[in-house]
């Protein structure tokens, strides 16, 4: 059975778990980064016309009080999933997107020029999203509601995860992950789990992050369904 190590944070490593195991792979889950809670100043937020929401993280750290302030407007998510965060934090009006950043901001574009959209994201976060709002005249008010941190492991936790045998797939699913797998590969006593082990990413962004570490091979679009089917096809 095929040894699958899964480097997202949780709680979406466990489900990615669960669909690899369902599929027939071994999981084995590593999160490499974790996400924290930011504090955020509802009171500072008015005049918006509607939300947007590229990452179910960011859902799922805004305060209470930010959501409560926002449940009654046009919430526009990114994908199923993130649309899926929004419905369970108390939006009731939440619409489910293309799939990727810039497609939604090129969705939302025609509909809010010269108004405001409220930005629920995360500290570390591609530009794309704002910037093509910025460019169609929709002003973007970005609401830091959660971190990405990396988590550090010890050669002596990552063999026993790995239960000291090698790796034949990792996936990746950003940027930041993708550098602490190179830094995590680069270390002398886990060198020989991931020799030959095959790296599968969201995104060309990811795979740049990864260095020349190994090969990495790229979802033909930055979606789970994507990347899993990349994964199957590689069997």
């Amino acid at each position: 059975m095929l040894r699958v190590l899964v480097t997202r944070p949780e709680p979406g490593a466990s489900r990615t778990g669960r669909r690899l195991a369902d599929a027939g792979f071994q999981p084995i889950l590593l999160p490499l980064t974790g996400t924290v809670a930011l504090p955020v100043d509802a009171g500072a937020l008015a005049d918006a016309a509607a939300v947007a929401v590229t990452s179910a993280n960011a859902v799922r750290h805004a305060p209470k009080e930010v959501i409560a302030a926002f449940a009654g407007l046009p919430c526009h998510a990114v994908g199923r999933m993130t649309a899926e965060a929004a419905r369970a934090a108390g939006f009731l009006s939440v619409s489910e997107g293309p799939g990727n950043a810039e497609a939604l901001a090129d969705a939302l574009a025609g509909g809010y020029a010269g108004q405001t959209i409220v930005y629920l994201c995360g500290r570390v976060r591609f530009p794309g999203f704002e910037e093509g709002l910025l460019a169609s005249g929709v002003q973007v008010r970005a609401v830091e509601t959660y971190d990405t941190v990396v988590l550090d492991y010890s050669d002596e936790a990552v063999l026993a995860r790995l239960s000291a045998r090698p790796v034949e797939a990792v996936l990746l699913y950003s940027a930041k992950a993708a550098t602490a797998m190179q830094a995590l590969a680069s270390r002398p006593v886990l060198r020989g789990v991931f020799e030959k082990t095959r790296f599968f990413g969201l995104s060309g962004r990811i795979a740049a992050a990864l260095g020349d570490v190994a090969e990495i091979r790229i979802a033909p679009e930055p979606s789970e369904d994507a990347l899993l089917g990349l994964l199957q096809a590689s069997r």
